[in-house]
């Protein structure tokens, strides 16, 4: 299972933490993985499209340095969060853990299983990682007020800590187009607007009523509104317009003749949704895409793995990030890049120096980009200049979409004050699916539902 909303990653989570609270945790004084060979480590994850990679990687180091390391992947995620809990309490844990950027790695700081990498993680290291995601795996003053609260699942890091290296970046909102029924269609490039994106879907479905449409993970609530009508918002509305929708003032949030413009649009994919989307979680609407069974999927850079996988070349699809109305406010709106995943150094590891210098090697420009080509999958690392030939032009398309200004970039990493303390998006979603793809709701209910809730959540806090 890959990631589909930050509110999957903040369960797992929760879950790992609760796991770990109930162990008798042995990590630091256990018998580490690296046993009595000092020319041997050990690396665990939980992807395995990053299986192949990691070990091509791995070849080049035993060549460079003696030091051979094995890697071993445990899916799905469950059964991951299962085996790091049983080896915390044996003791038995690997040298490098591959886990969720921050959110895992504070969690297994707190338990004291994850080594705070401060003294060793900055300078020339820091600066081979892309300047968007410096800040990933450090524990700022902001996150360290938030896990002052006892039930957090981080309580207990350290203020300025860094729990984790970003091995992965990537962003929400990609759509990914099937080129051969886009030619079929008579289309013979990606969208570039909005207005491009509905018609090509009516020129696809026309063409192909049952395999001609759309799909995405709408089982979950967050993809339709994180994924597609939260950029929407923001390229239609701007910064100020998109975060008043949520906001106190009823007179501009989603009852607003605003939040009915956005709706009207988010509303324009309904007769274009592949039958049954609304049943289908996040894989097995990918799983659809790379079938045949749709001609657009909309997910995020992580997904190309996942059709690669599952049959598809990476060569047959567009890759784009969700393109802007072209009358919008930010018709050139740009997704901001977050770390998705990261590596951290195990407190049992016997060799903290060999492993440190393997995490170090796998940030390197050389084994990044040999590593994005292998796991088909955005490496945190500044590549430069070399960006385009190391990447290929399906992952380099969507790093386009990383490109703009802080003024047109929708950044859902940012803080969210501008949302209510209470806001559920779940609650969101299951409004937004009556809609789209449903049809139990007009737009003009829907506004006003949305907009109810919304301002309930603002009473029950008070404000």
């Amino acid at each position: 299972m890959r990631i589909s909303t930050s509110r999957q990653a903040k369960y797992v989570a929760t879950a790992l933490a609760t796991a770990l609270s109930l162990s008798t945790l042995t990590a630091c004084g256990g018998s580490g993985s690296g046993g009595s060979d000092a020319k041997s480590l050990k690396m665990w994850t939980f992807k395995q499209s990053h299986v192949k990679a990691l070990r091509n990687a791995a070849k080049e180091f035993k060549k460079e340095t003696g030091i051979s390391v094995s890697i071993e992947a445990f899916t799905p995620e469950e059964t991951y969060m299962t085996k790091v809990q049983s080896a915390a309490k044996t003791g038995d844990l690997p040298d490098v853990l591959e886990v969720h950027s921050d959110g895992e790695d504070r969690v297994l700081g707190a338990a004291g299983i994850a080594v705070d990498l401060r003294d060793d993680y900055k300078g020339d290291w820091l600066n081979e990682i892309q300047r968007s995601v410096h800040e990933s795996g450090l524990v700022t003053p902001q996150r360290f007020k938030k896990s002052q609260n006892k039930e957090s699942s981080d309580n207990g890091i350290k203020e300025g800590a860094r729990y984790s290296v970003p091995l992965t970046i990537g962003t929400f909102g990609i759509v990914y187009a099937n080129k051969q029924k886009l030619a079929d269609a008579g289309i013979k490039q990606p969208p570039k607007t909005w207005e491009d994106l509905i018609a090509a879907l009516r020129a696809t479905t026309k063409k192909d009523p049952k395999n001609g449409g759309l799909t995405t993970g709408l089982k979950a609530r967050g993809p339709g509104l994180n994924w597609i009508l939260q950029p929407l918002a923001f390229a239609q509305l701007g910064k100020k317009g998109y975060e008043d929708l949520w906001g106190k003032d009823k007179s501009a949030d989603f009852g607003s003749p605003n939040g009915v413009k956005v709706l009207s649009q988010y509303n324009q994919l309904t007769p274009y949704w592949t039958p049954g989307t609304q049943s289908l979680d996040v894989d097995q609407s990918d799983q659809t895409f790379a079938q045949g069974k749709a001609a657009f999927d909309v997910g995020g850079t992580f997904t190309l793995a996942f059709l690669q996988q599952s049959g598809m070349n990476p060569d047959d699809v567009y890759a784009f990030g969700l393109p802007a109305p072209k009358s919008g406010a930010v018709p050139d709106r740009a997704l901001a890049p977050m770390a998705l995943t990261g590596i951290t150094l195990s407190s049992a590891s016997r060799q903290p120096d060999n492993a440190k210098n393997w995490m170090q090697f796998l940030s390197s420009k050389k084994v990044a980009a040999q590593f994005a080509q292998d796991a088909t999958d955005l490496p945190a690392t500044d590549l430069g200049a070399d960006t385009a030939k190391a990447l290929g032009p399906t992952l380099n398309s969507m790093v386009q979409s990383f490109k703009g200004t802080p003024e047109t970039t929708y950044d859902p990493n940012l803080n969210q004050n501008f949302q209510s303390p209470g806001y559920e998006q779940n609650d969101v979603g299951d409004i937004l699916a009556d809609l789209s793809p449903l049809k139990r709701a007009s737009v003009e209910s829907t506004a006003r539902k949305i907009s109810n809730l919304n301002q309930s959540y603002w009473k029950a806090a008070g404000q």
